[in-house]
């Protein structure tokens, strides 16, 4: 705490005391109280911050936990009406016990068991599916079935019915992404099931792969370098699955074209430029193999999916050791950078930036060293 805010404190405790001796003011409050109303006065430094202060703390959840219930969950807990889905929504120590990775974004792990289905329904919260491990399933996003592989990312954009289904024989997981949080606090949650457990898939699988590539559609229309910071669109990306060997592609040319320690892309809306929902962005990063990222602070919150490789990221002074299957969040204006081991490392992130962008409250800085380290997680 700084020199000014211990002063300031001091004043307001004298201030408190002073009118802790003083009856009529004491009667003040009690009639405040009573009304339902509250002093701005004696709450002015709670709410005005001179930077963010997110109630969700950085945290990391251990694929070798995940992983290991998620298949206890699939002998034990069958996926039906009712239930719904079977997913291990990540928890954030710091929210009281709300099913959330941060104040804005839901995270989770969904899996699914051989020829299983995941009825459908559909939301007003925005959802978006980065596949880990598996063969065999579809999301069915309003008719179009999308097959989803490992590193694919499947939208399934707020309104749309969509619905999974294995037609395979082996176990399917994927991390879950939602602006669920949101929405929650907008008050403008709506949830619908549909009349049958699976909805119709019009024509072939994949539609809307294939529209966009009728359309002209290349690597350069579905992801960019860094991340977007200018278009927004209220609309949702038409384009329902980015594929992974194209990810991989672009962030292989990137590397290529510089010796920095992290490259990134950012997926969009091909129409646009945009974010790929209107409230979430996702993206993808590789760290060179023994490669450390300038620590940077953002605005917003993110999750991220360790999705190749092995490495530690430093949250907010605090070191994080991950590898393939973890997932961890970096909070509001929390200073993240990350390092990686081995042969180097691929995260995925979700992100609620579009939304700040949209409202003129995205800030972004990049501090000039490396933070100290001054705890280890787990």
């Amino acid at each position: 705490m700084s020199t000014a805010e211990e002063n300031r404190e001091a004043e307001a405790e004298a201030a408190a005391r002073a009118e802790a001796s003083d009856p009529e003011l004491e009667a003040l409050y009690r009639d405040i109280e009573a009304a339902e109303l509250r002093p701005l006065w004696t709450i002015t430094e709670q709410l005005l911050t001179p930077t963010p202060r997110p109630r969700a703390v950085p945290w990391l959840w251990r694929g070798s936990v995940l992983r290991p219930l998620a298949e206890r969950a699939i002998r034990l807990v069958p996926v039906e009406r009712g239930g719904e889905r079977r997913v291990l929504s990540l928890t954030n120590p710091g929210l009281a016990g709300r099913p959330y990775a941060a104040g804005t974004l839901w995270g989770a792990l969904q899996c699914l068991g051989p020829r299983e289905t995941a009825p459908a329904h559909r939301h007003t919260p925005g959802a978006i599916r980065f596949v880990t491990e598996g063969e065999g399933v579809w999301t069915t996003v309003n008719g179009d079935a999308c097959d989803m592989r490992p590193g694919d990312l499947v939208l399934t954009p707020g309104g749309a019915w969509h619905d999974h289904a294995n037609g395979g024989d082996g176990h399917m997981y994927w991390f879950d992404g939602l602006d669920l949080p949101m929405i929650e606090a907008l008050d403008a949650i709506f949830f619908e099931p549909h009349p049958e457990l699976r909805q119709p898939v019009e024509g072939a699988h994949n539609a809307s792969e294939r529209r966009f590539a009728a359309e002209g559609g290349a690597s350069a229309a579905t992801m960019v370098p860094g991340a977007v910071r200018g278009a927004l669109d209220p609309e949702p990306s038409g384009l329902l699955v980015y594929r992974w060997e194209e990810t991989d592609r672009r962030l292989t040319e990137l590397a290529n074209e510089g010796e920095e320690p992290l490259v990134s892309v950012e997926f969009t809306n091909p129409r646009s430029g945009a974010s790929v929902l209107p409230t979430l962005s996702c993206g993808m990063h590789r760290v060179r193999p023994g490669g450390a990222s300038a620590p940077v602070r953002r605005s917003g919150n993110r999750v991220y999916v360790v999705f190749r490789g092995a490495g530690h990221s430093v949250i907010a002074g605090r070191r994080f050791d991950w590898t393939a299957g973890d997932m961890f969040v970096v909070p509001s204006w929390a200073a993240e950078e990350h390092h990686a081991t081995g042969a180097g490392a691929d995260l995925f992130s979700l992100g609620d930036d579009p939304v700040l962008r949209a409202l003129g409250v995205f800030r972004e800085e990049t501090l000039p060293e490396p933070q100290e380290i001054t705890d280890v997680f787990g």
